[in-house]
């Protein structure tokens, strides 16, 4: 299966104040436009301007923004953007010497030098940041506070997931190329925070394949399977069965391994099945389903994890 990887410029939302003054960037992270960027790009404004790819223009109050400065990170709910959401990496480590790419005036190469404890200084106060990564740009640049870089997404080279947000006004001791904050591994460290539920939503709606293959990309993958789930029937809707969809709902909430559906022929086990496929797809909490049939087994299969992989590649 091919698929195309959101181009990151058609996907970055610029931060301004009121008099169009750039203050950051950040990006879409979920189908209701959720906004992640960095908290000095909206600290002090009782106002925020965005502007998205294609002339769209969304202005948000202070009240839509939530503010996260311990982490020098900020949620804001936006309305009418289009941009693409951008998958989130599902990694919590970042190892050093990892390649990254970050936009400041132009896309740059960086690498991951390692952890870091910097100080972010907000309008009202210091705050001690134990987790941000310690970045190392090329051609000895370095970023520099108040560029519009501040709040974009920091890219894996390799995959294109964002793994960290750029911060312009973090801080140590000595010279460094730039910071930036971990997003799973900063989410980690509040499980039931604003993050977390928003990095959930991420894994569960904005498709990731490959090394950061997500719940998302599972279901879109999983999906092709299907076949009968989402075809038109022109003999009508099937005739609900309750008892089935009993034995269903025990099954999925139980620990069997194993549910066997047995009929005879045109007794609509395929239709249940299919129905129950797409339930899981697109239910509260998403879950993918594999729809394999007995010509998908091959007689060296060790077991059915290869017929899976077979229709999954």
């Amino acid at each position: 299966m091919g698929w195309r990887r959101t181009d990151p410029d058609e996907a970055l939302v610029r931060v301004r104040d009121l008099a169009g003054r750039p203050r950051g960037t950040g990006f879409l992270a979920d189908g209701h436009g959720t906004l992640i960027t960095s908290h000095e790009a909206v600290d002090g404004l009782a106002r925020v301007v965005l502007h998205a790819p294609g002339e769209q223009t969304c202005l948000v109050g202070d009240d839509a923004v939530i503010a996260l400065p311990e982490w020098d990170l900020a949620l804001v709910r936006t309305e009418g953007l289009s941009a693409p959401p951008l998958a989130v990496s599902a990694s919590t480590a970042i190892e050093p010497g990892a390649g990254v790419r970050l936009r400041t005036r132009r896309w740059l190469d960086a690498r991951v030098v390692g952890g870091a404890a910097v100080t972010y200084t907000a309008t009202d106060r210091f705050h001690l940041l134990g987790a941000a990564l310690e970045l190392t740009v090329g051609d000895r640049e370095t970023v520099r506070l108040g560029e519009r870089a501040a709040g974009g997404p920091v890219l894996d080279a390799r995959t294109g997931a964002v793994v960290a947000v750029l911060g312009t006004a973090l801080q140590t001791g000595r010279r460094a190329g730039g910071f930036a904050i971990p997003l799973r591994a900063t989410a980690a460290a509040d499980p039931q925070g604003p993050l977390a539920a928003l990095l959930a939503r991420n894994s569960a709606t904005v498709p990731a394949y490959g090394p950061e293959l997500n719940l998302a990309g599972a279901l879109q993958l999983t999906a092709l399977s299907l076949g009968p789930a989402d075809g038109p029937r022109p003999w009508g809707e099937p005739a609900e069965r309750p008892d089935t969809a009993e034995e269903f709902t025990r099954f999925l909430d139980g620990d069997a391994p194993v549910l066997g559906l047995v009929g005879d022929p045109g007794t609509g086990r395929t239709t249940e099945l299919a129905a129950l496929a797409a339930r899981r797809a697109r239910g509260a909490a998403p879950a993918p389903t594999v729809w394999l049939r007995g010509a998908d087994l091959r007689a060296g299969d060790t077991s059915v994890r290869d017929a899976v992989a077979r229709a999954l590649t």
